[in-house]
């Protein structure tokens, strides 16, 4: 194998002569549909690394536009698992649990205190609320849970320990608490300066089939998490989603998924990064025997998304899930790692364990890239006052570089005053 993970001399099973019209249209940078989005996903073997070349070349271009070429990033992040009750049945997940499993519904404010306390003196600035979608909605032990502290609802939690965690350790809240209302954006944008959530697909069939990924989950409904996406940019939020493939949609359903997001970036500008995550099966799931989506596969999505979205995207793998192919997923188009975590593991795949920092750097230096260290606020973002709240503002440029907008390495991390705006206030 090559060192980008492809060998030489093989030619594509993808049908002629349509791949090459699509590959001739890509390396003109012409627009590209669903339809020729769909036939280069199957590219392998040399049309694969043709394609791999395209989506290098706007990278490329795009970090230089962006005044940081030749920078791979990532965010220094603490995983805050707030609750891991959900009211979704995904067949792929082991994230979430029932109540019998845990000892308490939700994390106590000082148990999600010192996660972030150990992430900041570890030099951790982003603190990453992950937890299931409305679990009060399908549990009464979590409705329970809320009554007794005094919380309205999950997102009223999740609102409340995102302040907190700014004035008592100054790490920056990254919010993935699931499908959110336009109200819920304008309710939790004051406390986070990023939000996200992964889209994962457009399948429809996926969701209204018995035995699919997505069947019985309300919240997969891909027509509602398309909103989302359309809310977060009406509201002015920076938004990170993402796709995960290899879990039972076909090329034209992931084509779809894509282009999608592309549409809803060229009109709202909310996305901030997009996420291509391969779906890993793990045991205890009911998609425990589903193979492991292949990394060509991967490497062949990440390039169409880069193509589809353009230089000017920010387009992320995970690099616990990618095996050894780190220098396949750079060549295929990436700019960031994402986050990664000296002190928590990934919670939602707890099996596969983030690659120590220095070596992430070496692997990113060997395919000739050098390794920063970005916020979770991109910093095409900062300086943009509808974007970044005032209340939150201090807190980024507290551990900003001023000159790149990346993080500062060498910023100390520490709590500052919050203040709730006076519209809410009132």
């Amino acid at each position: 194998m090559s060192a980008s993970g492809i060998e030489q001399g093989e030619s594509s099973e993808a049908g002629e002569p349509g791949l090459r019209r699509a590959l001739a249209l890509a390396g003109d940078g012409g627009p590209l549909g669903r339809a020729e989005a769909e036939v280069l996903l199957q590219a392998r073997g040399d049309d694969l690394a043709e394609l791999l070349g395209y989506a290098q070349r706007d990278r490329d271009a795009g970090l230089a536009a962006a005044g940081r070429p030749g920078v791979i990033t990532y965010s220094k992040k603490v995983f805050i698992p707030l609750t891991r009750l959900c009211r979704d049945r995904c067949g792929y997940c082991t994230f979430a649990t029932v109540p019998g499993r845990l000892e308490s519904m939700y994390l106590s404010p000082d148990e999600v205190l010192e996660i972030a306390r150990q992430g900041a003196r570890l030099g951790c600035k982003e603190a990453l609320f992950t937890l299931g979608d409305r679990p009060e909605a399908r549990w009464k032990q979590a409705r329970e849970w809320l009554d007794a502290h005094g919380y309205a609802d999950t997102l009223s939690y999740v609102r409340a320990m995102a302040v907190r965690v700014l004035e008592e350790t100054g790490l920056l809240p990254h919010l993935n608490p699931g499908v959110l209302t336009y109200q819920d954006f304008q309710r939790l944008k004051p406390v986070a300066p990023s939000m996200g959530m992964m889209l994962e697909t457009t399948s429809a069939r996926l969701f209204e089939t018995r035995g699919a990924a997505h069947f019985g989950s309300p919240d997969k409904d891909p027509k509602v998490r398309l909103q989302v996406l359309r809310d977060a940019g009406r509201s002015n939020v920076p938004f990170t989603t993402g796709i995960l493939i290899g879990i039972g949609e076909n090329l034209a359903e992931r084509a779809d998924a894509i282009v999608a997001l592309g549409d809803i970036q060229r009109e709202y500008g909310g996305i901030q990064e997009v996420i291509v995550q391969n779906f890993r099966a793990k045991p205890d799931t009911k998609m425990r025997d589903t193979p492991d989506a292949e990394l060509a596969d991967l490497a062949a999505t990440i390039a169409v998304t880069r193509l589809v979205l353009g230089p000017q995207a920010r387009v992320q793998a995970p690099p616990n899930l990618v095996g050894g192919e780190h220098r396949l997923m750079i060549d295929a188009g990436i700019d960031d790692w994402g986050g990664v975590s000296p002190l928590t593991p990934d919670h939602v795949n707890p099996e596969r364990p983030w690659p120590q920092l220095d070596e992430l750097a070496a692997l990113t230096a060997a395919a000739g890239f050098t390794l920063r260290e970005r916020l979770t606020v991109y910093p095409e973002y900062l300086g943009r006052p509808s974007w970044l709240e005032p209340s939150v503002a201090a807190h980024v440029a507290a551990l900003a570089d001023p000159a790149t907008g990346l993080a500062d390495e060498a910023a100390v991390v520490r709590g500052r005053p919050w203040h709730e705006p006076a519209a809410l206030s009132r």
